[in-house]
């Protein structure tokens, strides 16, 4: 093999108590409203550290929950009845295996870890976020995307494996790997984890990459080549004069570009771009567009989108910026949210086939200007989708969504203080409901919507005081693949070790 690993593995697991000065750290989520209490976290360095800590907290009756990155919105690694965590973190290898032909990438392994050794080493990249703190064990599973994502697709049209350590009915742990081969016994269990969610079926070790269209054994030539360099368009609209019309008609147009310039394969697919409507309070709203710009016509392509959203809004940019730069070095690291210790949030998505209508719009735009809320980090950000994400089946992947043109999360950015907490939850549960009020204050698929990202998770969806349309959580995140990956859920923990608020329920 050819190891390219940030650190070794450690001989012995390493267990952390409530009595350890690391553990206050390791117990609190991303988002700084979650503070878990386990028993004590396990920082597992291999598989058999693995098998380990699931077999013990399984033989000792403790609830056990997983973690890679540690990046969920919701309290899935750190509910108060988990009582053991089992951290990922030091499982951070990239490494090429000829046996599998495929690269290897540990679950623990975060996309900042993944992305300049797989550029480093082959030249390759995948599809990924640009989140650089998220780590792959969950991005994968819940089928992962970013900004080559109109080019090549999700994540998980390029993985070819999977290890996981499931639990069998007797409660003891087992290792399979899963391949996507037609004839693969387990091959169940590797389509479950193409946008099934994590924490679903058992602990994912490894993943195997490798795009199905990929021939030979020269890893450089088994994932999707990295661009070489971005142009990268950055406009900033004030909102100082701004009204409400023409906030409507601005997220409007950039969803009609969206909705007629996401075939597969055309040369729009190309650019991905991100609108980022803030709150009045922040005095901005921001588009980033970029495109490989080794592309024909890339630069004209920016244009092109750029006048299709400006048109018929009035508004003028404060500022518009264009510059082409290095895709690793100088653009990827720019998307990074940066980290901060304090930092609580609440966050619900949804995804659209077509531009929301027009009584949406005026509703979005609403909320953004309400002068009685306060919140520079509130807004909405719309990200483009579709190109060859539609191009596969809904049921060839547990992905369902695969005629979608754009992502929509609703977020009320950031805040510090625990006593605001009520405020900020209650002023985005608002503006969501109220944007899909005419389905039950949920996207409901349909003409329009197309239901919400498991990456994203929402515990609202499952709440019957914000989800009143009748349409159950599990349809809005995996419509008609649910069934099937209940019957996965069945056959590979059938004792339901892996759960959480918003986990794949075994079959009645």
């Amino acid at each position: 093999m050819t190891d390219v690993e940030p650190h070794a593995p450690a001989t012995d697991a390493v267990t952390v108590t409530p009595a350890d000065p690391r553990y206050p750290e390791l117990v609190t989520g991303y988002n700084r409203r979650f503070t878990g209490r386990p028993d004590y976290v396990r920082l597992a360095a291999s598989t058999a550290h693995v098998v380990d800590a699931v077999n013990e907290a399984v033989s000792s009756g403790r609830r056990i929950a997983v973690r890679s990155g540690g990046h969920c919105f919701e309290d899935f690694a750190t509910s108060p009845d988990i009582a053991v965590l089992l951290d990922l973190s030091p499982m951070s290898g990239v490494r090429y295996d000829p046996g599998m032909r495929a690269i290897e990438v540990e679950a623990g392994a975060t996309l900042g870890q993944v992305y300049p050794a797989l550029h480093d080493a082959w030249g390759v990249t995948i599809p990924g976020g640009t989140c650089f703190e998220v780590g792959v064990g969950g991005h994968v599973t819940g089928g992962g995307y970013g900004h080559l994502s109109r080019r090549d697709g999700l994540v998980v049209d390029h993985l070819y494996a999977v290890e996981v350590v499931v639990v069998d009915p007797a409660g003891q742990a087992d290792v399979l790997v899963a391949t996507r081969e037609p004839d693969d016994p387990y091959r169940d269990l590797w389509w479950a984890m193409t946008g099934g969610g994590g924490g679903n079926f058992g602990v994912v070790t490894r993943f195997w990459l490798r795009s199905p269209d990929a021939t030979g054994d020269d890893p450089s030539g088994l994932l999707p080549r990295a661009p070489e360099r971005m142009r990268r368009r950055d406009v900033v609209w004030s909102w100082d004069g701004m009204s409400e019309a023409a906030l409507a008609r601005l997220i409007g147009n950039y969803c009609h570009w969206l909705e007629h310039n996401s075939a597969a394969g055309t040369p729009a697919a190309h650019v991905w771009s991100n609108l980022i409507a803030m709150h009045r309070s922040s005095g901005m709203v921001v588009l980033t567009s970029v495109v490989d710009d080794a592309v024909p016509e890339a630069e004209q392509l920016l244009a092109d989108q750029f006048r299709a959203i400006g048109e018929g809004t009035g508004l003028t940019p404060a500022s518009d910026t264009q510059d082409v730069v290095a895709w690793m070095e100088s653009w990827m690291p720019s998307y990074s949210w940066p980290s901060d210790p304090l930092w609580r949030s609440k966050h619900k998505a949804a995804y659209l086939r077509r531009c929301f209508t027009d009584g949406q719009l005026a509703t979005i735009a609403r909320y953004l200007a309400d002068p009685d809320y306060s919140n520079p980090q509130a807004c909405v950000v719309l990200t483009a989708f579709g190109g060859q994400v539609n191009a596969v089946r809904p049921d060839a992947t547990a992905s369902a969504q695969r005629d979608s043109v754009l992502k929509a999360s609703f977020s009320t950015g950031h805040w510090q203080a625990r006593d605001e907490d009520d405020l900020h939850i209650d002023w985005v549960r608002r503006f969501y409901r109220d944007v899909y009020a005419d389905t039950g204050g949920v996207p409901v698929p349909g003409a329009v919507s197309d239901g919400s990202y498991i990456g994203y998770p929402d515990a609202d969806l499952a709440d019957p005081a914000w989800n009143t349309s009748g349409v159950a959580w599990h349809t809005l995140y995996y419509k008609d693949n649910y069934p099937r990956l209940q019957r996965v859920k069945q056959r590979y923990d059938p004792r339901n070790v892996f759960r959480h608020r918003l986990s794949v329920r075994l079959p009645a």
